[in-house]
């Protein structure tokens, strides 16, 4: 997928991966990066995800189908025991598998990695959701044979898959065979008993863990010809799932078909005596539902409802509806790049994955992969609200309000959490599915106390961008007041020695330094956490005074509280080290040496892979931006030259480990005037999959590097900011590009933004308009209206990257020096 430039930057290969502005092509197959590929071609709504295995799937890296929330449990067995520590773990399910349609000419199979292919494209088409592949295969004995597959998840049916597969001989006439199945690879085999490729990797955490014992226990099994079902249910979680399936095939041709359904499989074998030049279509429609507890007969009753309205209205329709429901989506969420169609092309690819990883969550989270591979277990983290949820609230905000939605419902398992770490109020757990806390390393996960902050922030920059008065007063409210209670509770008065409010034994996002004092990120968010509950709080005592005191009522809310809230967030301890003249990113990391990344063995890296945790967490060396994010999402709060000497201090140690990292430090490069490398952190982060730069494409998705980049380009490039409910812009456009376009929804209007070198042009698209702010001037755009404001330059510029600074003999407030090492391998 990738290759070496003459630079020895790494990017798309672009003779086999042509540039599409709306489609992602691939011209020639190969079998040596299956895993990439099958990633890259997934299809999926957010409820229902196909991994982009071929039809015809002998030889993978990880046959996938995925179902949002639908897990199996399993005991976590620490080595070492003790109170408190996440006891049951919980892993998504490879549901049954119905992509796949096996073709045999002469009874011959068609194998892509041994097949004499004279013509091959496969597409993911952006504009409609398609994923079309045109074969041209040439068989043993000579006979050309035209192969064409489309495959599609519905995004306004979510629990609806369509695939078709037309063959048509070229030549001469032979017997064909197509078998169409459903398989659950979770526990069963299919005929090739082909070993995963994935399965025979070594050690890496960001990967699922392998069930031992079986998994889906069969309920039903029915077929006839033309529909077969298979329904289940977890061994251990009890979940339910049931799929079914109907084929219909088209042709002049004649043909009979046979079929045979078991346990873990279902298929129809559609024997055909087929002539030259008279096209075989089958048409396949695939229902999923599951259910926490629903009985599967339920289910399977669901799933022929579904299927029945399908043939009833025709697979067309489906198809015209998801082009109409993508026209919409694009409308609202298209950023275009002016003259530079690589890039265009990648970001609409990523784009397009947070629809397809998001639209129909309804009722679940954000899985870190999406639904196109189970790294991470399927689990859903603070990647959610930080780096996708911008992107939902300010294009697609009813998307935002599900995911809030989903957090509000895991409320009463955060109190659960909070409780069992000796809190008031809610703890949210670090990665979960079913609102339990699943990790099972407290240092890097549980100590992560700012998640709850992290929820916090979304949720009042969803209600600050849409004035959801409704949501934030009924259920949001109960997230503020418990999050604020548990920040209370877990800081503290130091008496006798500042007048500081401190937060001790927490870690914050930067996974390298854990369980320290007062990490600054941790504070900066805590504080702001508190500010909002106790405003939030206030104004439904003034202006709802009905819902306040339900309030009141609900949670046992003291009057007394909001003022504890406003004195902890006033009087919160930010560190700050006046000798080196930076803020620490936590109150003890300066008693640490450097990491000298400059002069680590590249084999060596990701450090996480290659070093003990406790060797990693003596030293300053980041696995992502931790500080440099607090400037971001707080920066109100930072002076210019408090964010220039931060961010020059913390880049030279920042790994980039985290595909979390690149987005957020562009967009601080960008807005204290490193243009250049804000540009290069954009595209290490916007081709982290496209080109594969961490090596772990095959595993899914990277979701949340995908929501960064729409943030890069809207708030690192547009300059975008939204602090305190205002919506400023102070653009910082890449020498080499022409335009940036990209459009923000802002309390009921859509505004079209558009960056040029000298000026930025504001287009009220939808609803009454809005006032924004433009470096310092406030300017209305009325309804339909378009307004150009004058730019002088594009902010600050610093050529290169930070210099040594960290890395040259500073000294800490005692006056000992900060060495720099590699630690001994």
């Amino acid at each position: 997928m990738i290759r070496k430039t003459s630079d020895e930057q790494n990017t798309v290969d672009r003779h086999r991966f042509p540039a599409d502005p709306w489609r992602l092509v691939e011209a020639q197959f190969s079998a040596e990066d299956l895993g990439v590929t099958e990633t890259l071609f997934s299809v999926g709504n957010g409820y229902l995800g196909m991994r982009g295995n071929v039809e015809e799937g002998r030889d993978s890296y990880a046959h996938g189908t995925f179902v949002n929330g639908f897990h199996e449990t399993w005991p976590i067995r620490h080595a070492e025991d003790a109170y408190g520590f996440a006891k049951v773990g919980q892993t998504i399910v490879n549901v049954p598998d119905a992509k796949v349609i096996r073709l045999y000419v002469d009874d011959e199979p068609l194998l892509l990695p041994v097949a004499d292919l004279l013509e091959y494209e496969r597409s993911l088409d952006l504009r409609d959701g398609m994923l079309r592949r045109d074969v041209l295969w040439r068989t043993p004995s000579g006979k050309r044979v035209r192969v064409r597959s489309e495959r599609m998840v519905s995004f306004v049916e979510r629990h609806l898959a369509v695939m078709t597969f037309e063959v048509t001989l070229l030549d001469d006439a032979a017997p064909v065979a197509i078998s169409s199945q459903v398989l659950n690879r979770q526990d069963g085999q299919d005929e090739y008993h082909v070993r995963a490729a994935s399965l025979g990797e070594g050690f890496d955490p960001r990967k699922a863990e392998q069930f031992h014992g079986r998994v889906l226990q069969p309920m039903t099994q029915w077929g006839d010809d033309e529909r077969v079902v298979l329904s289940y249910r977890c061994t251990n979680s009890g979940m339910t799932l049931a799929v079914a399936a109907d084929d219909r095939i088209e042709t002049e041709n004649e043909w009979d078909v046979r079929t045979q359904v078991e346990d873990d499989l279902a298929k129809h074998v559609f024997r055909v005596r087929a002539a030259p030049g008279r096209p075989i279509r089958l048409t396949k429609t695939v229902a999923y539902h599951t259910s926490r507890g629903v009985p599967s007969r339920e289910l399977v009753d669901r799933c022929r409802r579904t299927l029945d309205r399908v043939a009833d209205g025709g697979v067309a329709a489906r198809y015209a509806d998801q082009r109409a429901w993508l026209d919409d989506f694009w409308a609202r969420s298209d950023v275009e790049v002016g003259g530079r169609p690589e890039i265009q092309q990648a970001v609409r690819w990523n784009l397009f994955q947070l629809a397809q990883a998001t639209a129909r969550a309804e009722g679940n989270g954000v899985p870190a992969k999406g639904l196109t591979g189970s790294g991470y277990g399927g689990h859903y983290f603070w990647d959610t609200e930080i780096y996708v949820l911008p992107f939902l609230t300010y294009t697609s905000p009813r998307f935002a309000r599900n995911a809030l939605r989903f957090r509000y419902h895991m409320l009463d398992a955060a109190r659960r959490r909070a409780a069992d770490l000796s809190q008031r109020g809610a703890l949210f757990p670090w990665r979960t599915i079913n609102g339990e806390e699943a990790s099972a390393y407290y240092a890097a996960g549980t100590a992560q106390y700012h998640i709850d902050a992290d929820i916090s922030y979304a949720l009042v920059q969803y209600a600050r961008a849409t004035e959801d008065v409704d949501f934030l007063r009924r259920e949001a409210v109960d997230i503020l007041v418990e999050t604020a209670r548990m920040w209370q509770d877990l800081g503290f008065w130091r008496v006798n020695s500042d007048d500081f409010f401190h937060i001790h034994g927490v870690t914050g996002p930067d996974e390298y330094t854990t369980v320290v004092n007062d990490n600054l990120f941790t504070n900066v968010m805590a504080r702001f956490n508190l500010r909002a509950a106790a405003f939030v709080v206030d104004r439904l005592r003034e202006d709802y005074p009905e819902d306040f005191a339900r309030l009141v009522e609900r949670l046992d809310l003291q009057p007394a509280e909001t003022t504890e809230w406003t004195r902890a967030a006033e009087k919160m301890s930010i560190p700050f080290a006046e000798g080196i003249g930076i803020h620490p990113q936590d109150s003890h990391f300066f008693e640490r040496e450097i990491w000298d990344l400059a002069h680590t063995p590249a084999d060596k890296r990701p450090l996480l892979l290659h070093y003990h945790p406790l060797v990693i967490y003596r030293y300053q060396v980041l696995k992502q931006a931790d500080v440099v994010l607090a400037l971001f999402l707080q920066g109100q709060h930072f002076t210019a030259e408090e964010k220039l000497a931060d961010f020059e201090y913390y880049d030279p140690l920042t790994t980039g480990d985290s595909t979390l990292s690149g987005v957020v430090q562009s967009i601080v490069a960008a807005e204290v005037g490193y243009h250049e490398l804000a540009l290069e952190y954009f595209l290490s982060s916007l081709y982290v999959d496209l080109a594969n730069l961490h090596a772990n494409a095959s595993d899914g998705v990277h979701v949340a590097s995908a929501g960064g980049t729409w943030s890069a380009l809207a708030c690192g490039f547009g300059g975008m900011r939204d602090h305190d409910g205002e919506l400023t812009f102070d653009p910082r456009l890449p020498q080499d590009w022409e335009s940036l376009t990209f459009r923000v929804t802002w309390r009921g209007s859509r505004l079209r933004v558009t960056v040029l070198p000298d000026s930025i042009e504001l287009v009220a698209e939808t609803g009454d308009g809005a006032t924004v702010g433009v470096r310092g001037e406030q300017v209305r755009v009325g309804a339909g209206e378009t307004v150009v404001v004058a730019l002088d330059g594009q902010g600050p510029v610093r050529a290169g990257r930070p210099g040594l600074r960290a890395l040259s003999g500073n000294r800490r407030d005692d006056g000992t020096l900060i060495t720099v090492t590699v630690p001994h391998v």
